[in-house]
């Protein structure tokens, strides 16, 4: 049956831009539908380093703007969602290093400065010889300095923004796409699909946050400007067991003059990337080829003392970025800067088109958009984002550690490592997920890895999960714990529950 309401925003695409801007809409009393092909975060969005950082490679391309915007970003996300963001220090070996001691330095003073960090510890040097912090590494690695950005569990902060967008009005419709949109008088008129089958919806302005597809979506919407150039950007990152103690991450300067992070990553794991190649196929799900494999194995063997293997590689994953085409002679070189481009008016109805961007300057993204869109909508509030925690993230003056022992507190008979991630991953929510089970069996089945039923349901409850894969690499990273066939079992869990 039609849909006869009209919405003020109809967002095209379930990434941290598309949850971003929706959220934004939904708090400042806007009508917003957003529909997503997939699950939500399930390309670009889940497929990043997962930090949120300045990017200090971008102040070498003369990125000043962008760094001091996502500087200034990464103190306000700290402080929106400290469950699910925490400070990581990196450190930096200058052996090896392409680039000139003096040069390295004096960037990161700008880094401490550009943004008016507050809360992060400014950069230092050590020894790694003579710090713990050099433990892992080869011998006689030398000087090193230490500075401070952030980590960030990627997919659960798209699915906290839909979460909280949806708590403020918002329609996320998942696994549903766009299959045409026309401009009707002053009105777009839009066919979205599902598994139930095709139905109209109508909205004063379409939102094209589709990422790597933003060039299809274009296409599908009658005379719709399609002159600005996104550049596709292959990202690949492998997965090795821990290759060195501590909580610490390192940043690796490899000859090319490209980085690449080595990061703790599930406890057990060090996370290893990325590259930067030129994407040309059609988006999609990308693997990683033999060639990046070699190049992240090689960039680690320079530095640790485990030398590395195909073998030791227990996972890879790989994304495309939809990064503005700003004509530079690399795909590593390409601005992370973001581009709104906003067409329509004079009786026409407005569509605006994101290009580019970084997962850390997301809300300011979301605000800027809402910003050019005002002359186009109702009357309605104005941004309110910065200062606003997401779901879960009102953390007493963000203090995780004395959050997580009131926690421990309140379920002392539950595991204190089942009790951390759970915090990790919902904050003050996790009362609402733990429901009123006081004991390991109160959660139900256990589908390993410490998974149990009661965590699957809120997450179908709440998070739009509909498979084991969305709950298991997307809402968690539990797949590198559970045991072989978890995956099949909670699918065969949700198709009898669905029946």
């Amino acid at each position: 049956m039609p849909e006869t309401s009209v919405y003020d925003l109809l967002i095209i695409g379930g990434g941290i831009n598309g949850a971003g801007i929706a959220r934004d809409a939904a708090g400042r009393g806007l009508k917003v539908l957003l529909v997503e092909q997939d699950d939500l975060a399930s390309h670009t969005s889940s497929a990043s380093t997962k930090l949120i950082h300045g990017g200090l490679r971008y102040l070498e391309y003369g990125e000043f703007r962008l760094v001091r915007e996502s500087l200034i970003e990464r103190e306000r996300l700290l402080a929106i969602a400290p469950h699910i963001i925490w400070p990581l220090e990196f450190v930096l070996p200058q052996k090896n290093s392409p680039r000139p001691a003096w040069m390295v330095r004096l960037g990161l003073l700008l880094y401490d400065h550009i943004g008016g960090r507050k809360t992060l510890p400014a950069t230092r040097t050590i020894l790694l010889d003579k710090d713990s912090k050099g433990d892992g590494l080869k011998p006689n690695m030398g000087r090193a300095f230490v500075y401070s950005d952030c980590w960030v569990e990627d997919s659960r902060l798209v699915a906290l923004n839909a979460l909280d967008a949806a708590e403020r009005g918002a329609t996320i419709l998942t696994r549903t796409r766009l299959l045409s949109a026309d401009r009707v008088a002053n009105l777009w008129h839009a066919t979205i699909e599902d598994a139930s089958g095709p139905r109209e919806v109508h909205a004063r302005i379409l939102v094209n946050a589709a990422g790597p597809w933003v060039a299809d979506v274009l296409g599908k919407t009658g005379n719709a400007r399609n002159d600005r150039g996104v550049r596709l950007v292959k990202g690949s990152h492998i997965v090795v067991s821990r290759l060195y103690p501590g909580d610490h991450a390192f940043l690796l300067q490899m000859p090319d003059k490209r980085v690449v992070f080595a990061i703790p990553y599930e406890r057990e794991f060090t996370l290893i990337g990325t590259t930067d190649l030129p994407w040309e196929e059609a988006p999609g799900r990308p693997i990683i080829s033999a060639e990046e494999t070699r190049y992240l194995l090689d960039a680690a063997n320079s530095y640790f003392a485990k030398a590395l293997t195909d073998e030791d590689v227990v996972w890879t994953y790989s994304g495309i970025r939809p990064l503005y085409d700003d004509h530079a002679a690399s795909a590593s070189a390409v601005t992370r800067d973001y581009v709104l481009d906003v067409e329509g008016g004079e009786g026409r109805p407005a569509m605006l088109s994101i290009f580019g961007g970084k997962i850390t300057t997301y809300r300011k993204l979301a605000e800027h958009a809402l910003e050019k869109l005002a002359p186009f909508l109702p009357s309605s509030k104005s941004g309110w984002t910065a200062g606003a925690a997401l779901p879960g993230g009102d953390i007493a003056d963000g203090n995780f550690d004395s959050f997580l022992e009131r926690l421990r507190g309140q379920y002392p008979v539950l595991p204190f490592p089942l009790l951390r991630r759970l915090a990790r991953s919902y904050g003050t929510r996790t009362s609402l997920v733990l429901g009123e089970a006081r004991s390991v069996e109160g959660l139900g089945e256990d589908f390993g890895g410490g998974l149990y039923l009661a965590e699957v349901n809120y997450l179908v409850r709440h998070e739009w999960a509909r498979t084991g894969e969305d709950i298991l690499y997307r809402r968690s990273k539990l797949g590198l714990h559970v045991p072989k066939g978890t995956a099949e079992r909670i699918d065969a869990y949700l198709a009898n529950k669905a029946a």
